[in-house]
């Protein structure tokens, strides 16, 4: 048998045209020994990224397996024993033929002319197969792929040969289908104009342009039996061809889904894609061959032509081993004259903001802000601090209103001494190695609120700064979900409307439960454990069960792109420098530039995300600050306002709380008229504590601030940490504080173990529960209160909260309040 692999691939990122996962396509290519895959997308990247990194995560284990063996070589060889050696070298040789390699490509369509031309509705481009064969091929794709879509795009985002020949470098093309040029110059009988193409071709790419060969034989009932016809007609003139030329030829599939069984869920597929009936004698149809073939039907089907097969092996041995991520590659921010680097100019800014905040800074302002300044010099993200306040100063200079910080970014004294947060940490027990690990590097994350209408002002600002080509979106990848798979196959079968409805109203609004865990609301689960389904299964009404059991192979599947809601990056060079992008409609119709690649997987390529979030509460606040302006003559600054209050706490206590951030819910209004909050670190517990799971202290807590129940601590220095929340440990802060006190823990360790009890890290949790008892009883504890200590933690640990987030959203909650209390209509009316 010929060894072969697979050159022309499509995965469901082929948008409503594949049928085929990433990692099923992979999983596939493996057990059948296959040395490696192209994943050839039509006219996008879009799956490269997972491609990559479940390959990545694949050849992982096997390269564990070898590390292992040549541990134990070296072992061997310092005993002299031989044997070992030769076992363990044979099992290295094995275990390095099981590397699976990837192969990222595109089938791309070229335009007739020139990719500028949207004039002619019928060009919508030839097919044509390009594969990257090295890094520097991987980021020629990149660049073709991007301008196909931001210049070329006119039906589908067109290239042209002019893009080709200029990026020419690393890449491998083959002529691609029937759709390919050359083929439909042979179908319209221009031969003289095909080889010339051809010729073109071979002295672009050299050795690395090969003909495509494919045969879909086909005797599925609705299959499409025109195809092989023409491709019979076809595939002798283009041998011929590349005899003439010295071109080699290779066969190919045009992989649509997995396996043969899947063609049935495929060409319904085609039905949604193209808005047909599945009755429609005039639709597109697929031959129904196109499941990724073994490598032994491959040799069933090119039995006559076996180097066809083993050119696919030479392809693959042109294919380098790269990888697409990268370190993060930080954005270029210009500085001011007088500055040489990013890391004086930002130690400068922080200290003029800190006598700007605190008057002269004092020594533990002082020791906090070098500690932060150190850690950001040593990770090498000042110039992300810098671009961050630069354009938050630019927001606020054009008057949009700016949130007080959200999630740990608060935990920053240099982000509050730069005017990125407003919250002061060191006043609020707040860290910042819950922001940023010293122990450990990874990107900050800093989330900023703006209002509504600002937020676009902002994000202009930041293009006008960087460069339109140095600022993009991120995608979102729209899937079937259940409900919507079943409506989808439904229309197609032309089952009724309202037994499509009954149908989708069956998935209920809470799964059953298995093992603890509420099940996740998929077609299988329902089918497996909703009663009613079950019946459904086995109605009467064939297209009933036809709908369901179709539903179920296409839930998953990619339906439609769009636009990450906040997701924002800002490069240092071009985007398509080092990821592909495309365009992308957002939800008001305005077409934005955004990255192939979505947001849980960008940072890997070494891109810096921003997240840029609309919260409609600063519109509201900045309305009634307007408000009040106009019928009071009075300005209020809301920042400055006394946290102290009394008409506000009033509000709080007798939970007139309607129409306010984050404390109007029933429930909330009782909890408040009970605890009668007295003071902010009241409302900032309560903020944490309202939530599944942890809401069930609530009482205990609000026992304890009335003396109703006794205030404990284990140990009596824990008062220092607790006694804020009166002995209960609500934040992920707390935690971290106390495991330094009670048992040393450095700032990254601490950081390090509320990671670990949040996720639930069982070996990480063992490790340092050992370290904390070993540190605890050198500080003089008993190790039973200790093992008490950690035991509560654990218990709580899963729901303990961010309190640097639960205090920047007390406050604009404590800032809605005090304006219903102090100015109720011009509140409410805004």
């Amino acid at each position: 048998m010929q060894p072969f692999i697979h050159l022309h691939v499509h995965t469901q990122f082929s948008v409503l045209d594949g049928q085929a996962s990433v990692p099923a396509l992979v999983d596939k290519a493996i057990a059948d020994g296959m040395k490696g895959l192209a994943i050839t997308d039509h006219g996008n990247m879009f799956g490269i990224k997972e491609f990559f990194n479940y390959v990545k995560k694949k050849n992982g284990k096997i390269k564990d397996e070898i590390k292992e063996a040549e541990k134990a070589i070296a072992k061997a060889r310092e005993e002299n024993d031989d044997e070992t050696v030769a076992q363990n070298e044979a099992l290295i040789a094995k275990l390095n033929e099981k590397i699976f390699k990837p192969i990222f490509g595109c089938e791309m369509y070229v335009a007739l002319k020139s990719l500028h031309e949207h004039v002619d509705k019928k060009d919508t481009g030839r097919h044509l197969i390009v594969l990257a064969k090295n890094e520097t091929g991987y980021h020629n794709l990149i660049k073709i792929v991007s301008q196909a879509w931001t210049e070329g795009f006119y039906s589908h985002p067109r290239t042209d040969k002019e893009a080709l020949y200029n990026h020419r470098e690393g890449l491998i093309v083959c002529s691609a289908c029937l759709g390919g040029e050359i083929p439909r110059l042979i179908q319209a009988g221009e031969i003289e104009e095909a080889e010339r193409q051809v010729k073109w071709f071979k002295d672009t790419f050299g050795d690395d342009y090969y003909i495509e060969l494919q045969r879909h034989k086909t005797n599925k009932p609705g299959g499409n039996t025109d195809t092989y016809e023409v491709q019979e007609r076809v595939n002798p003139e283009l041998i011929r061809i590349a005899r003439k030329y010295d071109i080699k030829i290779i066969a190919t599939n045009d992989v649509h889904f997995v396996n043969e069984e899947d063609a049935e869920a495929h060409d319904r597929l085609i039905c949604v894609s193209t808005n047909k009936f599945l009755t429609d004698e005039k639709r597109m149809r697929y031959t129904k061959q196109e499941w990724m073939k073994t490598q032994a039907e491959m040799n069933e089907v090119w039995a006559d032509l076996p180097e066809a097969l083993t050119n696919t092996l030479e392809i693959l041995d042109k294919v380098t081993t790269y990888t697409i991520d990268h370190k993060p590659i930080l954005p270029n921010f210009p500085l001011p004259e007088g500055f040489n680097d990013n890391d004086e100019y930002l130690r400068y800014l922080t200290y003029e903001g800190a006598k700007r905040r605190w008057g002269e800074p004092n020594e533990e302002q002082r020791e906090r802000l070098d500690f932060e300044l150190d850690t950001i010099k040593n990770m090498g993200f000042p110039g992300y601090f810098l671009i961050v306040q630069d354009f938050i100063r630019a927001g606020r200079e054009r008057g949009v209103s700016i949130g007080p910080g959200r999630g740990s970014a608060a935990g920053s004294a240099v982000a509050y001494c730069l005017d990125i947060t407003q919250i002061d940490p060191i006043k609020y027990d707040l860290l910042f190695e819950r922001f940023l690990n010293p122990d450990r590097i990874s990107l900050p994350d800093i989330d900023i609120d703006f209002d509504d209408d600002g937020r676009a002002d902002v994000l202009k600002y930041v293009t006008e700064k960087y460069g339109a080509e140095k600022v993009a979106r991120i995608i979102t990848y729209g899937t079937m979900a259940a409900k919507s798979a079943i409506k989808d196959v439904a229309r197609i079968e032309q089952l009724p409307l309202a037994e499509s409805n009954r149908l989708t109203k069956l998935i209920p609004k809470h799964m059953p439960e298995v093992n603890g865990k509420e099940l996740k609301p998929t077609l299988k689960n329902c089918y497996e454990y909703v009663n009613d389904f079950k019946a459904e299964l086995g109605s009467n009404n064939p297209l009933v069960v036809e709908t369901l059991r179709y539903a179920k192979e296409l839930e998953g599947n990619v339906r439609n792109t769009g636009v990450h809601a906040c997701g924002v990056i800002i490069g240092r060079d071009d985007i398509t420098d080092w990821v592909p992008v495309s365009t992308a409609t957002d939800k008001d119709g305005t077409k934005l530039l955004v990255t192939q690649y979505e947001g849980s997987v960008i940072e890997d390529t070494g891109l810096i995300k921003m997240d840029f979030l609309g919260l409609k509460t600063l519109s509201i606040i900045k309305e009634a600050i307007a408000n009040i302006k106009l019928t009071r003559g009075i300005d209020v600054d809301i920042d400055t306002i006394p946290i102290d209050d009394p008409k506000t706490y009033q509000l709080y206590c007798e939970g007139r709380t309607t129409g306010t951030f984050q404390f109007e819910s029933a429930g909330m209004q009782k909890y408040l008229r009970e605890l009668q909050p007295s003071v902010f670190e009241d409302l900032i517990a309560m903020n944490a504590l309202y939530r599944p799971g942890p809401m069930d202290y609530i009482p205990d807590f609000i026992a304890r601030k009335h003396g109703k129940s006794p205030i404990v601590y284990d140990i009596p220095v824990m008062e220092q940490y607790l006694k804020d929340t009166y002995g209960v440990t609500v934040y992920q802060e707390q935690v971290m504080l106390l495991s330094r006190l009670l048992a040393n823990f450095t700032r990254g360790e601490s950081d390090t173990l509320r990671k670990a009890m949040g996720k639930k890290l069982i070996d990480k949790m063992n490790a340092l529960k050992a370290k904390f008892l070993e540190g605890g009883q050198a500080n003089g504890h008993k190790p039973e209160i200790l093992e008490k200590i950690w035991a509560d933690w654990e218990k709580f640990a899963s729901y303990a909260f961010n309190k640097s987030h639960a205090t920047c959203y007390s406050w604009v909650a404590f800032q809605t309040a005090y304006l219903k209390a102090n100015y109720p209509a011009e509140y409410m009316a805004a």
